[in-house]
C-alpha cells in the first residue's frame, strides 16, 4: 500500500455528503451574493433609520436610479457582443440638450420632442457602430472619441450656456419657446400617487431586453458573437447587424435617459451627464454576479442600479460624508464581484 493510503487510514473520515454540501453552500452564496448583500443592507438601514422603509423612500430610491439603470441596460447589450460604449454619459447629456433646445428654440412639443430625441441617440449608436464595425476601430477608441464629440458639440448651439425658457441666443434673440408640460409629466409624475413613469420606464426596459436576450435568437446570437465572433459568422450569423444593433439599442436608451432627466429637471443643464457613464457602468458589472450568470444581463443590471441606489440613500439617510460614496461604492462593487468569482473557483 502506498505511503499516501497509509497516512489516510489514521485520518478521521469526514461526514458522507460534506464536500458536496459545501458546493451546495458556495453556489447558493454565488447566485445570491447580490440579493444577500442587498437584504442586509435593507435591514441594516431600516434598523438604524426606520423611515428608510417608507415606500415614499423606496419610490424616491427607484426613480433616483430609473436613469442609471436605463443607461446601464444601453451597457449591457454592448458587452454582450464584445463591445463597450463609453459614449452614454454624453448621449444622455446631448440628449437633455437636444430635447431643451427642440422645445425652447425649436418651439416643438412633447410629441415632436422624444421621437425626435431617440432619433438622435439611434443616430448616434448607428455612426459608433460604422466606426466600429466598417472602419474596424477599437470600440473604447471609437465611444470615447464620441464621448468627447457630444460633450463639445452640445455647448455650440447655445455658446455654453444652459437651456431654460426666456434663453439669450448668440444672436442677441431671445428664445420664444418653454418647456412643454405633457414632456414634464416624463419625469414628475406618479401613476397612482405613488408609483413614477420612470420607474416604470425602467421596468419596461429590463422586461423588453430581458425578453430579447434571454429568450430569442437574436440574444443568443448576440451572446455568440461576445463570445466567439469567429464561430458566429462561420454559422451563418451576420455579426455586423448584430453588433450595429447592440449600439442602436445603447444610444436609443441613453437618449431615453436623457429624456427623463430633461423631464426631471426641466432645463438643459450643461453638466447633466457627468456621473452617468460611471454608475451605468457599475451597475452593469453588479449584473455580471446577480443569479451566479458571470456574464451581461439587462435585469441584473436593473439590480445592480438598486443595489448602488439604497446604499447611497442608506448612507445620506445617515448622513454619512458625501465625500466617503464613492469609496464605498467600490469597496462594495469589489465585494460583490470576490464573492461571485471568487467562489466560483476550483482547486488544482
Amino acid at each position: 500500500m502506498s505511503s499516501i493510503q497509509d497516512e489516510s487510514i489514521g485520518e478521521t473520515p469526514s461526514p458522507q455528503g460534506t464536500g458536496p454540501f459545501l458546493s451546495r453552500v458556495a453556489a447558493v452564496i454565488r447566485s445570491g451574493a447580490v440579493f444577500l448583500l442587498l437584504i442586509a443592507l435593507v435591514i441594516g438601514f431600516t434598523a438604524a433609520q426606520p423611515a428608510f422603509i417608507n415606500i415614499n423612500n423606496l419610490m424616491s430610491i427607484l426613480q433616483a436610479v430609473s436613469v442609471v439603470a436605463i443607461l446601464g441596460a444601453g451597457v449591457t447589450v454592448t458587452l454582450a457582443v464584445g463591445g463597450f460604449d463609453l459614449s452614454i454619459g454624453a448621449v444622455a447629456a446631448s440628449s437633455v440638450m437636444t430635447a431643451s433646445y427642440a422645445m425652447i428654440v425649436l418651439g416643438l412639443d412633447a410629441f415632436a420632442t422624444v421621437p425626435l430625441v431617440l432619433a438622435f441617440g439611434a443616430l448616434i449608436g448607428l455612426i459608433n457602430a460604422f466606426v466600429i464595425v466598417r472602419l474596424k476601430v477599437p470600440d473604447l477608441l471609437a465611444t470615447l472619441s464620441m464621448m468627447f464629440l457630444l460633450s463639445g458639440l452640445q455647448l455650440i448651439p447655445t455658446a455654453g450656456r444652459s437651456i431654460s425658457a426666456g434663453l439669450i441666443l448668440p444672436d442677441g434673440s431671445t428664445a420664444p419657446g418653454v418647456y412643454d408640460p405633457r414632456f414634464l409629466l416624463i419625469g414628475r409624475y406618479s401613476i397612482a400617487g405613488t408609483v413614477p413613469v420612470a420607474v416604470v420606464l425602467m421596468i419596461l426596459v429590463a422586461l423588453v431586453l430581458y425578453i430579447l436576450t434571454e429568450r430569442t435568437r437574436i440574444g443568443r446570437l448576440l451572446f455568440a458573437t461576445g463570445g466567439n465572433e469567429v464561430a458566429t459568422r462561420l454559422a451563418g450569423a451576420s455579426t455586423t447587424r448584430l453588433k450595429t444593433l447592440a449600439y442602436v439599442i445603447s444610444g436609443t436608451l441613453a437618449s431615453l435617459g436623457g429624456i427623463i432627466v430633461a423631464a426631471r429637471v426641466g432645463r438643459g443643464d450643461v453638466s447633466s451627464g457627468g456621473s452617468l457613464l460611471m454608475d451605468a457602468v457599475a451597475a452593469s458589472l453588479i449584473g455580471f454576479t446577480v443569479m451566479g450568470l458571470r456574464r451581461p444581463n439587462a435585469l441584473g443590471t436593473i439590480v445592480g442600479a438598486v443595489f448602488v441606489g439604497v446604499l447611497l440613500n442608506g448612507l445620506t439617510m445617515l448622513n454619512a460624508p458625501y465625500y466617503t460614496q464613492d469609496f464605498v461604492k467600490g469597496a462594495v462593487l469589489a465585494g460583490a464581484l470576490a464573492l461571485t468569482y471568487g467562489l466560483g473557483r476550483t482547486n488544482p
